[in-house]
């Protein structure tokens, strides 16, 4: 990949630290703010075809709808927009808590962030539901056969696409499959594989697939893709004269037309990461994220490799070890504290934060408690300077 000039549509890098925080939130590319901009200063109201304001409002909503679509591999008529992933999972969750009972069983992964497992647990408390626990092995990171938690009382599986903590990818087809034969739905969090790889609610079987656009250059939000007759089917809660129509009966209140038009921008963007691309938008975003997932990988080799040589000067600990994962690593020091070396790299203007990063029982899991571990997240505009800085930085913070 041309990193150099994905690079350069990022003004934040021009600051200059090297970030290895994109696993929290990547940094802003231009067009995006540029689409932000452009929209809240266009004439613009709310939605109807009488005004140009209410046919631009319009106009913004389906093209959203349509770039993510194209990212998600799913129907435009189905793309949820909220203001945040945690946000749209609550609200799903209570929507389709009104038809549990007690004794039905929600199962959840202990490899998620807490935002694809408090919304259910809390969900089924209330509905006095059993909440049934998928564990995963701390020594290779991998997620154990979810087959043996279903059965007849299963109402919902809920698994993330890639674990934010670790970066392990479980197998989601086959997970899919079974929850399907079991006559249970699938609630895929891929927050942070879309920022990753290609994504398919369609080809990953999920009967709702989730992510956060500011995981991949965009804005602050949330999404939830679904078939819309299953949308069809829920019935959330909302004002009485809000539109019940699908999908506009989860959108709580006006619309943010402003976010809406960088997401659009976002998923352009990252359908021109690999310029040679050519085909439909869903074509190019799948042969640029497949681009950028190499370029990543590469990059990930080089800091294991580096971080196999710190090993000898101080132990270490790397706890990403599935195999198939993110370019994203969780690394704990035997003589060092994760959480001093983070202010320490800040220092340096290495940007790797140090904690749990709300995968909580990830983290407990793996017997590291709220410390969690430093974390190094990479992500397309990353380069091979940004990875010497860090291990050279690491480097010194362990010979302290």
């Amino acid at each position: 990949m041309d990193v150099e000039r994905i690079r350069s549509h990022f003004p934040a890098l021009a600051e200059g630290a090297a970030h290895f925080d994109g696993a929290g939130g990547t940094q802003t590319a231009d067009v995006v703010g540029d689409a932000v901009r452009d929209t809240m200063l266009s004439a613009i109201s709310n939605r109807s075809t009488f005004t140009r304001a209410e046919q631009r409002a319009e106009q913004v909503v389906a093209q959203t709808r349509g770039a993510l679509a194209d990212l998600l591999d799913a129907d435009p008529g189905g793309v949820v927009f909220g203001r945040s992933m945690t946000a749209l999972t609550f609200e799903f969750s209570r929507a389709l808590a009104k038809t549990w009972r007690p004794g039905d069983e929600v199962v959840l992964s202990r490899l998620d962030h807490d935002a694809n497992v408090r919304p259910w647990v809390i969900a089924a408390e209330n509905a006095g539901a059993t909440v049934r626990w998928i564990d995963f092995d701390p020594e290779t990171g991998e997620l154990e056969d979810v087959s043996a938690h279903l059965g007849e009382r299963t109402r919902l599986v809920a698994v993330t696409g890639a674990s934010n903590l670790i970066g392990t990818r479980p197998a989601l087809r086959p997970i899919a499959d079974a929850v399907h034969a079991a006559g249970a739905l699938f609630y895929v969090d891929a927050v942070h594989l879309a920022a990753h790889a290609p994504v398919s609610l369609a080809e990953f079987g999920a009967d709702f697939l989730a992510c956060s656009p500011y995981k991949f250059f965009g804005p602050h939000c949330g999404v939830v893709a679904a078939a819309p007759e299953l949308l069809a089917e829920l019935h959330p809660d909302k004002l009485a004269p809000s539109s019940d129509a699908v999908p506009e009966r989860f959108e709580l209140g006006t619309l943010p037309y402003e976010l809406m038009a960088g997401v659009t921008a976002a998923i352009d963007f990252l359908a021109g990461l690999e310029p040679e691309a050519t085909g439909s938008r869903r074509e190019r975003i799948v042969t640029s994220m497949t681009a950028a997932a190499a370029h990543e990988d590469a990059l990930r080799a080089k800091i294991e490799a580096g971080l196999a040589e710190l090993n000898a000067l101080s132990p270490l600990t790397v706890w990403s070890r599935a195999a198939e994962r993110t370019p994203t690593l969780l690394v704990t020091f035997a003589e060092h504290e994760a959480a001093d070396a983070y202010p320490f790299l800040a220092e340096r203007g290495v940007n790797a934060p140090a904690g749990s990063f709300y995968a909580y029982e990830t983290a407990r899991r793996l017997g590291l408690g709220a410390a969690g571990g430093l974390r190094f997240g990479l992500s397309a505009y990353n380069n091979d300077e940004d990875v010497d800085r860090l291990l050279a930085g690491l480097r010194e913070f362990l010979s302290r």
